[in-house]
């Protein structure tokens, strides 16, 4: 296939992947499915009132300004307030941090600070530089964890596509010195006690293994050889660097994964691989297949896996989840 034709095919498909994106958020707003329906399960007091911040710098990203734009009780909780930490998705070439406010409403709504991040793009800075800055923003909330009365020792992550490899990555590669960054906030510690993957790729090199897909993954135009800087499959060692599988180990945090069967855009066996690390290495993991779901399913069809998972890890009802790779 040629270069221009895979390029033009790109395009086309990140454009369909930020119209589902707006879908998904237009029906939120009309109400199709709402924050209020998706606590209400779990949540026996009233929804509190929340604010956003939407513009909180917290580092630098090379010569850019990075921002998260947080949402948080309006009532100061007396105890500090477990954190969830959104990465959205976009092939990391596009979309941006409001993709995850809508998410996190529900979450705030119950008592928890929510922070959705900006990142660099693959046209901006090649990998590292995407967890560069998310990890220079988990370490910012670690800063101002007084400051925002979140507690340091219950920081969740979630993200969807390539901000679920970005989560995943987050979860796996605690103390690893490469990957830290110089974003700022060096003093506090990047590692995370809690990670929701949705349909994230976790094996680059495999990705083409799988078969079915809507274009192949090892042409140089694809996302993940952009991201790296080249075609994957003549460059392993910076694909294997970039992969969260590879840094698995058995001190890391719990881990959701969700995944649709029939992904054409993310194969599923890119959950399958890392599902099985994870087992392999001991890490507590829940893996929920969606049945015929495609890449970014609604949240409706999978009811409140999420919800249950992050309270189990991030609030009181077990110890911190342990992430102290040395």
């Amino acid at each position: 296939m040629g270069g221009s034709g895979v390029a033009s095919k790109w395009k086309v498909l990140l454009t369909i992947m930020n119209k589902s994106v707006l879908a998904v958020l237009a029906l939120v707003v009309a109400g199709g499915f709402t924050a209020g329906n998706l606590a209400a399960a779990n949540a026996p007091q009233p929804p509190l009132k929340i604010e956003v911040l939407p513009a909180v710098e917290f580092g630098k990203g090379g010569t850019n300004v990075l921002k998260m734009t947080v949402l948080r009780p309006v009532e100061k909780p007396a105890k500090p307030m477990p954190a969830i930490v959104f990465l959205f998705g976009g092939a990391w070439r596009s979309g941006n941090r409001n993709q995850g406010t809508n998410h996190l409403v529900r979450f705030a709504e119950r008592g928890y600070f929510c922070a959705s991040i900006d990142y660099r793009f693959s046209q901006q800075a090649l990998f590292p530089a995407q967890i560069h800055d998310a990890k220079c923003a988990i370490r910012f909330l670690r800063a101002k964890a007084r400051e925002f009365n979140l507690n340091p020792d219950r920081i969740g992550v979630w993200g969807m596509s390539s901000g679920a490899h970005l989560a995943a990555l987050l979860g796996t590669s605690a103390g690893v010195a490469e990957l830290e960054g110089e974003g700022g906030w060096k003093e506090f510690p990047s590692h995370v006690n809690a990670v929701v993957d949705m349909f994230g790729p976790t094996d680059f090199l495999k990705m083409d293994a799988a078969g079915g897909g809507l274009f192949p993954h090892n042409a140089p135009e694809s996302p993940e050889s952009r991201l790296i800087g080249g075609p994957i499959q003549d460059h392993p060692e910076k694909a294997a660097a970039a992969n969260p599988i590879k840094y698995v180990s058995r001190d890391d945090p719990p881990f959701l994964i969700l995944h649709g069967t029939a992904d054409q855009l993310v194969p599923f066996n890119q959950s399958e691989l890392l599902v099985a690390a994870l087992k392999a290495a001991e890490v507590p993991v829940r893996f929920h297949p969606v049945p015929g779901g495609q890449h970014g399913f609604l949240e409706v069809q999978i009811g409140g896996v999420i919800d249950e998972f992050f309270d189990q890890y991030l609030k009181d009802l077990k110890p911190p989840a342990p992430n102290a790779k040395p």
